[in-house]
């Protein structure tokens, strides 16, 4: 099975592990992520931790469809006095930065980051597949077309499956040859893909499972979801955790989600069907 290094430690991935989101926006899709005060994001960090969280990834870039742009020095603004005081606070956490940005993600591993979660997998900053690969920390390549303000228009496939492992398998080459050593594959579930496109790749997830890297869904309170039951981000948890248990059989290694103790039932449920 797979296994990453974060922090010198050999982080096996045996059993599926859940990754809690702290957003670090104003704007986030779903209000109940919000956490722009440091205080605020402390104590939620604290929760996601005590609950199981083996990985926190936290983003000041929103990524909702439409988004605000926003400089580089903002979303730094934002993101930077959060990790540090997450990092002060509990040293053993894993801590993910979600950002597109290179410089970003160097200032974020240097201030106690151990892995890049990269939503545009290198596209929208040429620099990223160098800069990971100087950092030495895991890579979550995403599949994304265009911008978070342009990706809801470039939704055409010929195959969904096929165009994704035809998109990964070149950035793995390339990562690969740049000495990437722990790479994270994330489809990108709504990110450039209608409701429609996101079901058939989760129906079809474990076709990506031939990438030979292990599969991050992040399907958590997803418009796929609460647009298919007439509801809202607030209304989707148990959407989002049936989700999972889908994801999870067809072959995801990592749940990222808003709320950890009920991904959490959702793997031991997953890990005990496996093992009976």
């Amino acid at each position: 099975m797979y296994t990453i290094n974060c922090k010198g430690k050999l982080f096996s991935l045996d059993v599926p592990r859940v990754m809690g989101i702290i957003n670090l926006t104003p704007d986030s899709f779903y209000e109940g992520s919000r956490h722009m005060p440091v205080e605020s994001a402390l104590r939620k960090a604290g929760e996601m931790l005590e609950q199981g969280a083996a990985f926190l990834d936290l983003g000041a870039y929103s990524s909702r469809p439409d988004a605000e742009d926003i400089s580089m020095e903002e979303e730094s603004s934002r993101l930077l006095p959060v990790l540090k005081a997450i990092a002060k606070r509990f040293p053993e956490a894993i801590i993910s930065v979600d950002t597109f940005r290179a410089e970003v993600a160097r200032r974020a591993v240097a201030e106690g980051a151990a892995m890049i979660n990269d939503i545009s997998g290198g596209q929208l900053d040429e620099k990223m597949f160098e800069t990971a690969a100087s950092l030495q920390v895991p890579y979550i390549i995403m599949h994304m077309r265009g911008t978070p303000q342009t990706m809801a228009r470039e939704n055409q496939y010929q195959d969904i499956c096929g165009d994704l492992v035809t998109y990964f398998s070149k950035a793995i080459r390339r990562l690969r040859s740049l000495g990437v050593n722990d790479l994270i594959i994330d489809p990108g579930f709504g990110f450039a893909k209608h409701p429609a496109q996101s079901f058939e790749l989760l129906r079809r997830l474990d076709e990506l499972r031939v990438l030979d890297c292990p599969l991050l869904a992040g399907l958590s309170r997803k418009s796929m979801l609460y647009r298919t039951l007439g509801t809202g981000p607030e209304e989707t948890l148990t959407a989002t955790n049936v989700a999972g248990m889908i994801a999870l059989e067809r072959g995801a290694r990592i749940l990222r989600v808003h709320d950890v103790k009920e991904a959490l039932e959702t793997v031991k449920i997953f890990s005990t069907l496996q093992h009976n």
